[in-house]
């Protein structure tokens, strides 16, 4: 319980300062922390600093004293200091640009229960591979992505926008046409946990962490299931190789 409250004194006491001349008054931070939890809570996406300080300043109606950026980046970390504690089942993310409440990866699982089908629902490997061209090389027309992958990709591309993982950015003014653009959307960061694709790994670094897990998967496979089969292989074959002298014979007056 000790534990407990010192959390909730750092929390509710949470100070920044970020020169010797900036101090953030303490009982506003107090106040407005309350207001923020609730925003990020009911919001159905990631909340920005700065939509945070617009909404609260509406909310509160500051009039002479409104609540700057430094104090909600404050509050912010005050929240997010307070979750990161092992008290709670959720915590306070950064991803798609903004701030949500997203639950720990320890407790994946047993909300995939709560969920089911929805919560476990993958893309086919069409639409995988469609957006990972869309990720990697945005903005890019549908035409450059049936180019790079071979095929068709009307259906990938709609699934994709269904989904909200993409969305259409524009045209290309220089290409006949003048063809749709497609690019990632605030839902893919949100998703897979970045704030911009420049955050997304390096192809590099994939195709590396790919290589070394085949490298292995084979040694593994070999060391067991197919060292079996080439120790049966061995011992069924033959010893020596039976020689027939006729038809060896025959042979000899044929070439010759």
């Amino acid at each position: 319980m000790g534990q407990f409250d010192d959390v909730t004194i750092n929390y509710h006491h949470y100070q920044i300062s970020k020169s010797s001349n900036y101090q953030i008054n303490k009982m506003e931070i107090s106040q407005i922390i309350p207001h923020i939890e609730a925003l990020i809570f009911a919001s159905d996406k990631a909340l920005s600093a700065e939509e945070i300080t617009e909404l609260i300043n509406n909310a509160l109606g500051f009039i002479e004293d409104r609540a700057n950026p430094d104090q909600i980046q404050a509050a912010i970390e005050g929240i997010k200091e307070k979750y990161d504690t092992e008290f709670y089942a959720f915590e306070l993310k950064q991803s798609g640009g903004g701030w949500q409440f997203l639950t720990k990866p320890q407790y994946h699982k047993t909300v995939a229960l709560l969920n089911g089908d929805k919560f476990l629902k993958r893309l086919s490997t069409a639409a995988l591979e469609t957006l990972s061209i869309i990720a990697y090389k945005q903005p890019i027309t549908k035409s450059e992505i049936e180019s790079i992958r071979g095929v068709n990709c009307d259906y990938a591309v709609q699934k994709l926008l269904e989904k909200d993982l993409i969305i259409i950015s524009g045209r290309n003014e220089d290409a006949v046409g003048k063809p749709l653009i497609y690019g990632t959307s605030k839902s893919f960061m949100d998703y897979f946990g970045i704030n911009s694709p420049s955050e997304l790994p390096k192809i590099n670094e994939i195709l590396m962490e790919e290589l070394v897990k085949a490298t292995v998967m084979d040694e593994v496979s070999f060391n067991n299931e197919d060292a079996e089969v080439v120790a049966d292989e061995i011992e069924s074959a033959p010893s020596e190789v039976e020689i027939n002298p006729e038809s060896t014979e025959n042979q000899s007056q044929e070439e010759a």
